[in-house]
C-alpha cells in the first residue's frame, strides 16, 4: 500500500468511526480500510465510548479485539445500529462488490441486518460500470455444478486459490471461493439473482439490495467525503 492509498484509506475509516455513537452495536467488516476505522474506534474506547462490534470474520475478530472493541453476535444483537465495510468497486447507484477477503457471505449477512450501512473506499474504487471478478461462497460438494451454471450465465468461473497454502481459499464457514468474470456487469441485480440461485452458492461478492440504507465515504489523500448516489 503506497503512502497516498494509505491516506486515503485513514481518512476514510475515521470519518465513518466519527459516525459511531455511544451505546451502538456496529458490524464491522474486513479489510484495510476497515482496520483505520476500527483503530479510531479503538481510540474512542480509550476516551469512554461504550460500543459493541460485530466481527464479519475471523481477521476482523482479531484485529477488533487487538483495539479494545467489545465483540457480540447476531444471536445477541440481531439488528445492529451501524455496519462499517469496504468495497472492491462501487457505482453510481451504490451497487458495489466485495469479497476480495473471502467474506462476503458474514458481510452480506451483518450488512442486510444492520439498520444503515456505511461503505469506506478510496477513490481507485469508484467505476461508472462494474467490472471487476465477482466472488462466490460454493459449498465444496458443488463446486463442479455451481462452476457450470456461471458459464451458463455468461461468466468465466476461476477457483480462488491460497497464497501461503496449496489448494484453494477456505472460507470462515469452511467453503470454496470461485472468482467470476462477467466483464462488464450492465445489471449488477440481475447478476446477483442469477448467482444467488444456483443450487450450492451460498453467497455472490454483488451487493445490489441495500442501496436505499447504504452511505459511501471516499477517502483522499488530504480528505474523506461522503458521496451522493445517483437516483
Amino acid at each position: 500500500m503506497d503512502e497516498t492509498s494509505r491516506f486515503a484509506k485513514k481518512n476514510a475509516g475515521i470519518l465513518a468511526a466519527d459516525k459511531v455513537k455511544d451505546g451502538m452495536v456496529v458490524g464491522l467488516g474486513t479489510g484495510s480500510t476497515i482496520f483505520f476505522a476500527m483503530e479510531a474506534l479503538g481510540l474512542r474506547i480509550n476516551e469512554g465510548l461504550s460500543i459493541y462490534g460485530i466481527p464479519t470474520s475471523y481477521q476482523a475478530e482479531f484485529r477488533a479485539r487487538s483495539y479494545g472493541i467489545p465483540v457480540t453476535t447476531l444471536c445477541e444483537h440481531p439488528t445492529p445500529d451501524l455496519t462499517i465495510d469496504g468495497a472492491d468497486q462501487v457505482n453510481p447507484y451504490f451497487q458495489m462488490i466485495k469479497g476480495r477477503g473471502a467474506a462476503q457471505t458474514r458481510e452480506k449477512v451483518v450488512a442486510y441486518s444492520s439498520k444503515e450501512l456505511i461503505i469506506v473506499i478510496d477513490e481507485t474504487k469508484q467505476t461508472k460500470v462494474l467490472n471487476t471478478l465477482v466472488p462466490l461462497e460454493v459449498l465444496p460438494f458443488a463446486l463442479k455444478p455451481c462452476m457450470d451454471a456461471i458459464i451458463e450465465a455468461n461468466g468465466m468461473p476461476t477457483i480462488r486459490t491460497g497464497q501461503k497454502k496449496d489448494g484453494p481459499v477456505i472460507t470462515d464457514n469452511g467453503n470454496f471461493i470461485i472468482d467470476c468474470d462477467f466483464g462488464e456487469i450492465h445489471e449488477p441485480e440481475r447478476v446477483e439473482d442469477k448467482l444467488t440461485f444456483i443450487p450450492g452458492s451460498l453467497s455472490s461478492g454483488l451487493f445490489t439490495k441495500c442501496i436505499s440504507k447504504t452511505k459511501v465515504i471516499v477517502g483522499h489523500a488530504d480528505k474523506a467525503v461522503f458521496v451522493e448516489r445517483k437516483v
